[in-house]
């Protein structure tokens, strides 16, 4: 109830890399949090498989999913589980801290219609990257090499009603490794390819990565590398997790203020 109430966004139009054309920048993803391994830990939230030896891991742990503001790497919302509990499942809980004026940038994992669909409700704009095996037919080709498509679910009711996405495909000159045979596919709910550019938006995507940056801010420098939470019962675990995204929004809040007198001397009372 403290984060829900404290966690706001706090970028303004002058913070680099906040807002693009309007929009404030945000962007989802999971990450997971090793915990004290008591028999109360690992009930509540279980060990990830392992290939070795037993076949578990060697750490209890949680998933966390967050939402992030961009420009400044503040954590908005976020939610706990067990680490048998997807990312996916998680961050459909997320689109409630959401509204119009917004871009999320997401990977492939989470492009489903489904998560899509609970995401632009919110009247928030989306891009997404694209798996490699997703067909995406070109109904309207653009002069930028863009294109209308659909996307659709692949059971259920939402079977029979494809969404209508924007599809952009580009390459990373010398790039190697995965993904790059067939460059990279992103989705977008911004479909005015004049307004929206598909060369701004390919730049734009790379901002997805700050979201990685905030978490290692919150578990390697702010927590300490490899350090294990010690709480040994369920309760004490999430309390401490809180408190970690509680001390984060408060150190970011503070480095805000920094920026906001040096780069506008006199904007602050001494």
């Amino acid at each position: 109830m403290l984060f829900a109430a404290t966690a706001k966004p706090m970028a303004t139009e002058a913070t680099p890399g906040a807002f693009w054309r309007g929009l404030r920048l945000l962007a989802v993803d999971g990450t997971c949090w090793d915990v004290a391994g008591t028999e109360a830990n690992e009930a509540a939230f279980g060990r990830p498989g392992s290939g070795r030896g037993s076949g578990r891991s060697a750490f209890v742990q949680v998933r966390m999913a967050a939402l992030v503001e961009v420009g400044s790497h503040a954590v908005l919302d976020a939610e706990l589980a067990g680490c048998r509990t997807g990312e996916v499942t998680l961050v459909g809980r997320l689109p409630r801290s959401l509204g119009p004026g917004r871009l999320v940038l997401a990977d492939r994992e989470f492009l489903g219609v489904p998560l899509w669909q609970a995401f632009t409700a919110t009247g928030a704009d989306l891009l997404w990257r694209v798996p490699a095996n997703r067909v995406l037919p070109v109904i309207k080709q653009f002069r930028d090499g863009s294109w209308l498509s659909q996307i659709r679910a692949s059971s259920g009711p939402a079977r029979n009603e494809p969404v209508t996405v924007r599809v952009l495909a580009y390459q990373l000159k010398d790039r190697v490794g995965e993904g790059t045979a067939d460059g990279y596919r992103l989705v977008t709910t911004l479909l005015d390819a004049r307004r929206h550019p598909a060369r701004q938006l390919a730049a734009l995507y790379r901002e997805r990565w700050e979201i990685e940056s905030a978490f290692a801010e919150i578990k390697t420098h702010q927590r300490g590398a490899r350090v294990v939470l010690s709480s040994k019962t369920p309760d004490g675990v999430r309390q401490q997790i809180w408190a970690h995204l509680l001390v984060h929004h408060a150190l970011r809040t503070l480095r805000s203020a920094r920026r906001s007198v040096t780069v506008t001397p006199g904007s602050f009372s001494p």
